[in-house]
C-alpha cells in the first residue's frame, strides 16, 4: 500500500487470475478493457470503455477511496442479469446474479461465480458486439465501495473475524456495501453440495433491508452515466449523475 492509496491491499497477484478473462475475449473487437499485466494496487479510475458513439464518464476520484471497489453491472446479454463485482486481491471477484439483488432478507438470490475481471472493468459501460463473449449492452447499475462486516462476524457462530480471502475460502463472506443504490450488510454464502461456483446473495436484516420493493425496477438506470440500457446501446450521451440511494431505503426506513 502506498502513501497515496489508503485502501486495504490484498496479497493475491492480479496477473495470475485474469488469464481466463483475457482468453475469452478478442480485444481487437470488444471495447472491454484488456487489462494487460495489471498491478495489484491499480485503481479503476481511468476513462470508461464504451461504444465509439459515446463515452461514459469515469469514476470520480472518491469512488472506492475509503475501501475496496464495489460495482454491479446490468448486462443485457442472451438473458438480462446483474454482475456483482468486489475488489479483492487486485481484481474484481465476480458473480452473475440472474434475478439481481433483493433488499428483502427472506429472498436468497442465486449468484454464480464467474472469472475475475480487471479493476478497470469497474467503469466499463458500453456494448459488446455480436459474436463476442457476453455480447450485449453493459451498464454500471450501482457503484461505490465495500468493507468486511466485522460486527456481524463477531455476532455469528464462532465469533471469528476473518480476512475476506479466508471468508471466501470458507464459503461465507459477510460485507457492507456503500453504494448509490445498495447499502448496509450483505452475505455471499456458498451453496453446499451444489458445486464451487454456486453461491447465494443475501441481504442482512438491518436498517437498509426492505420487503415489497424491487430495487432493480425502482432504480433501473446507470449510476455512472444516468442512461438506460437502450440509451447506452444507442450511444446517447451521459446524463448528470443522480443519487438514487434513497430508493433503497436507509437506517431509519425500516426496523432491524
Amino acid at each position: 500500500m502506498t502513501d497515496e492509496d489508503p485502501r486495504p491491499q490484498d496479497a493475491r497477484p492480479a496477473e495470475d487470475s485474469l488469464a481466463e478473462y483475457r482468453r475469452k475475449r478478442d480485444f481487437t473487437r470488444t471495447p472491454e478493457p484488456a487489462a494487460a499485466a495489471p498491478a495489484p494496487t491499480a485503481r479503476a479510475l481511468g476513462s470508461a470503455a464504451a461504444t465509439p458513439a459515446a463515452s461514459a464518464p469515469s469514476l470520480d476520484a472518491t469512488d472506492g477511496a475509503r475501501g475496496r471497489i464495489y460495482v454491479i453491472h446490468k448486462h443485457d446479454a442472451s438473458q438480462l442479469h446483474y454482475d456483482l463485482r468486489l475488489e479483492l486481491g487486485g481484481t474484481l471477484r465476480s458473480w452473475a446474479v440472474p434475478k439481481g439483488p433483493s433488499l428483502d432478507p427472506s429472498e436468497r438470490r442465486l449468484a454464480v461465480q464467474v472469472e475475475d475481471h480487471p479493476l478497470e472493468y469497474a467503469s466499463f459501460e458500453g456494448t459488446i458486439p455480436e459474436g463476442e463473449y457476453g455480447a450485449g449492452t453493459v451498464m454500471v447499475w450501482d457503484m461505490g465501495w465495500w468493507e468486511p462486516d466485522e460486527a456481524w462476524m463477531k455476532e455469528s457462530k464462532g465469533h471469528q473475524v476473518l480476512a475476506p480471502e479466508e471468508a471466501l475460502a470458507k464459503g461465507d463472506l459477510k460485507f457492507i456495501l456503500h453504494g448509490q443504490k445498495l447499502q448496509g450488510s450483505w452475505a455471499l454464502v456458498q451453496m453446499k453440495g451444489r458445486g464451487a461456483k454456486n453461491w447465494l446473495l443475501i441481504k442482512h436484516k438491518d436498517g437498509y433491508a426492505q420487503s415489497g420493493v424491487d430495487i432493480t425496477a425502482a432504480a433501473p438506470d446507470s449510476a455512472l452515466s444516468g442512461r438506460s440500457l437502450q440509451e447506452i446501446a444507442a450511444g446517447a450521451p451521459p446524463r448528470p449523475r443522480q443519487d438514487e440511494a434513497a430508493v433503497g431505503g436507509g437506517p431509519d426506513s425500516s426496523g432491524p
